[in-house]
């Protein structure tokens, strides 16, 4: 933390704006702020510390399912957000006032980390019938996650064939089409780019939504938290096509975390895990990551977060990322997906194989490949009643979010922990290495 990589930034309150309106500092990397985590009794003397020696901004407290208008404090200059029900808060601070709230963060014991908040960006790739279709939200990104592949990888992706007339290849794959589960009571909580409310499909579904990006609702106007959102739950009967999702009868939660444009923050992200976990969800899907370098550490932030969660009763999933060119190029599981308390999820094709794309586990505790899931030509619902099939990391990992839910309603009085350990001992062993398939193939109870 001594090597601040915000130094040098905009002055305080003149945070410059992207072309799509979301904001970031010099590098786009970052937003001039720091998500700080607590000690659970230490909040208030943590406060107190950055209060007093980097002359952090008023705190605005958070707490509960009772949410306001936080995507709008989220962008006030003049605010720190305090998320009383996990520790944690988006700090707001002067360029001149960094290196002591990074000193202050090293010796206060009530303050666990500190961490440059970094943006978000949704990358959707559509590409001909040549090429797959691809969709990631990443954290940083400068290329095409999936598109750069020849034409044997896309043929050895079909695997055999499925017959899709009653149910996807997906929900076959991970045998979510013989239980007789269906999540019925449980809550799932997708944190993406909203959804479409009007959808046919997920009438009388919806539970709670709740929109972190300012200026827009929580109606989908990107299509990728739909999709997420339909695998994860869509119903057992839907108005056209085959069954696409996995638990029918789960209650969903939306947070939208992702603008339509495809961007965000972490205190977007964070304000969503809080909503969640406040609402009651025994499953957090987040189909987002950034790449990282082999030797990188897990992101402090994310795995505390996802502890508190885990004691809360939360499972929470992740993408492992699609930055891949197999064989020759084999990038390893992104972030926050590389967090010990996080689940990475690779994606499989049709022949129940690593996708050329699917990250491996290359870098130490953490950024291990927990279990493989469908992530190939998925077919799920699209905003305006619609469907449209994505490949991805991304469609892998609400396949894993739905299985929760279904273990959560065959053991309702499980903890999360529990949940993770019959989650992964249920997996189908593949013939690959654990370093790409984790556990292995996804199935249901």
């Amino acid at each position: 933390m001594a090597n601040d990589p915000m130094d040098g930034q905009h002055a305080f309150g003149e945070r410059p704006s992207r072309s799509d309106g979301s904001v970031m500092g010099q590098d786009s990397e970052y937003t001039g702020r720091y998500v700080v985590l607590f000690d659970p009794g230490g909040q208030e003397s943590g406060i107190e510390a950055l209060r007093s020696s980097a002359g952090i901004a008023s705190v605005e407290r958070v707490h509960g399912t009772g949410t306001g208008n936080v995507a709008e404090l989220l962008e006030r200059p003049d605010v720190s957000v305090l998320f009383e029900d996990l520790g944690a808060a988006v700090v707001e601070v002067r360029p001149e006032q960094r290196h002591a709230l990074v000193t202050t963060a090293e010796a206060e014991p009530s303050i666990i980390a500190a961490e440059p908040e970094r943006m978000v960006h949704a990358l959707p790739i559509t590409v001909s019938q040549q090429a797959p279709t691809a969709f990631f939200p990443a954290f940083r990104s400068d290329e095409d996650v999936v598109t750069r592949h020849t034409r044997a990888e896309i043929a050895a992706g079909q695997g055999p064939y499925w017959s899709e007339d009653k149910w996807t290849w997906g929900l076959q794959a991970i045998r979510a089409h013989l239980s007789h589960l269906t999540g019925r009571g449980v809550r799932i909580s997708v944190l993406d780019t909203g959804v479409d409310t009007d959808h046919p499909d997920f009438a009388g579904r919806i539970e709670a939504t709740e929109s972190f990006v300012p200026g827009e609702s929580v109606e989908d106007g990107n299509g990728h938290g739909t999709h997420c959102i339909g695998t994860a739950a869509g119903p057992a009967g839907p108005r056209q096509g085959p069954r696409y999702g996995v638990a029918p009868e789960a209650r969903i939660l939306a947070a939208k975390v992702l603008g339509n444009a495809g961007s965000g923050t972490d205190g977007q992200i964070l304000a969503g895990m809080a909503w969640a976990v406040s609402h009651g969800a025994r499953v957090i899907s987040m189909s987002l990551g950034a790449s990282v370098r082999p030797g990188d550490l897990f992101p402090q932030t994310y795995e505390i977060l996802a502890r508190r969660a885990l004691e809360r009763g939360t499972v929470i999933v992740a993408a492992a990322g699609n930055e891949s060119r197999r064989p020759q190029d084999i990038r390893p599981v992104g972030r926050p997906a590389n967090c010990p308390s996080i689940l990475a999820v690779a994606a499989l094709d049709r022949a129940i194989a690593p996708t050329f794309f699917s990250n491996r586990a290359i870098n130490g505790q953490g950024g291990e490949i927990n279990i493989a899931a469908p992530g190939w030509q998925v077919r799920s619902a699209a905003p305006g009643g619609g469907y449209q099939p994505l490949n991805g990391t991304s469609m892998a990992t609400p396949h894993v979010a739905g299985v929760v839910a279904l273990l959560a309603q065959a053991h309702p009085g499980a903890s999360a922990a529990e949940l993770v350990a019959a989650l992964k001992s249920g997996a189908f062993p593949l013939q690959q290495p654990a370093v790409d398939v984790g556990a292995g193939l996804l199935q249901a109870p």
